[in-house]
């Protein structure tokens, strides 16, 4: 079974006969090609032309982070999937206003439903987060739609310090995170960003046609789009955990350019997390058997095509658990 592989050290991606290896300070460790899925370079990662090669050919995706765990760009090899079929049909609902407008409004809906499920579970009211729907379903616009978002999250937001018990969130900051809570949502929000991508590569489906963000260039930003419906249950659920937990602590931080950032050993312990999260399983209530996180997105991409070819509208996501 394929895995992903979270390189956190410096060091090289070599290839040595039909084996990829990861070598560092510490030695020269195997990677057999068919037990890669996906590699996410947290550290500095050297790359020979051959082990790229040769992982492009085995459709291997790679994730680049910088030194403070932000997003900088993936290596997406050549698609093997190619279908200018579903490429026109993601096209014509980009294009089409009503037909986008649809889309981005599910993804939003998507998002705003799991907020509500994840702050209930947590024992916390969810009537302002599901009030948002009512601005949402009048919207006129995309701009509309991420403003009805934008409102349903920061209620959302509102609730953190009450079910975090360890550490204080306060308010969302960015770039750079202003406390503890914002760097593992920033951090967690690239992790997931990538692992969609890494689904998005395993489809038909064009990563930069999207319809709740603006496709542009130099960005995938389908998987922006895909991305916000799981936020809450991937990324949010498993901080709560974290600290709850007393997993990640504040000695897992650093403070660099006036923000805080995941240091080593919180980004070792924070990225062991997130792995299980995607593997962990849930009984699928509409397939009647057990699919890992993971696999639930890549069953949102295969809504997404079918409603583009008009078999089954597509609704969003929505945790039931």
């Amino acid at each position: 079974m394929r895995k992903n592989y979270y390189i956190v050290s410096d060091g090289k991606l070599l290839r040595d006969e039909n084996t990829i290896y990861f070598e560092n300070e510490e030695g020269k460790k195997p990677i057999p090609i068919n037990t890669i899925y996906a590699i996410y370079a947290l550290g500095s990662l050297t790359i020979t032309s051959k082990a790229i090669s040769y992982l492009a050919k085995e459709g291997v995706c790679i994730h680049f982070f910088n030194r403070y765990g932000f997003y900088e760009g993936s290596f997406y090899p050549r698609e093997s999937l190619v279908s200018g079929e579903v490429v026109l049909r993601q096209a014509e609902h980009n294009l089409n206003k009503e037909k986008r407008l649809y889309l981005a409004r599910t993804f939003v809906e998507g998002s705003i439903l799991n907020m509500a499920k994840v702050v209930k579970k947590s024992g916390e009211d969810d009537a302002e987060i599901i009030s948002a729907l009512q601005t949402l379903s009048e919207a006129k616009s995309v701009a509309e739609i991420m403003g009805a978002e934008a409102i349903a999250r920061n209620n959302y937001y509102a609730k953190f310090d009450r079910i975090l018990k360890e550490l204080k969130f306060e308010k969302r900051s960015k770039q750079p995170p202003e406390n503890e809570v914002n760097a593992m949502i920033s951090f967690g929000n690239s992790l997931l960003y990538s692992a969609v991508l890494s689904e998005l590569y395993h489809t038909q489906l064009n990563p930069t046609i999207s319809y709740l963000h603006e496709p542009s260039e130099r960005r995938f930003s389908l998987a922006l789009d895909l991305a916000e419906i799981f936020k809450p249950l991937i990324v949010d659920r498993l901080i709560f955990n974290l600290v709850n937990n007393r997993i990640i602590r504040k000695d897992d931080f650093d403070r660099e350019l006036n923000g805080i950032l995941l240091n080593e050993n919180g980004k070792k312990k924070f990225v062991k997390a997130f792995n299980e999260r995607l593997e962990k399983t849930i009984k699928h209530r509409d397939l009647n058997r057990n699919v890992s996180y993971q696999r639930l997105i890549r069953l949102e991409c295969y809504k997404l095509i079918k409603h583009l070819f008009g078999a089954e509208k597509y609704k969003p996501f929505v945790i039931w658990w």
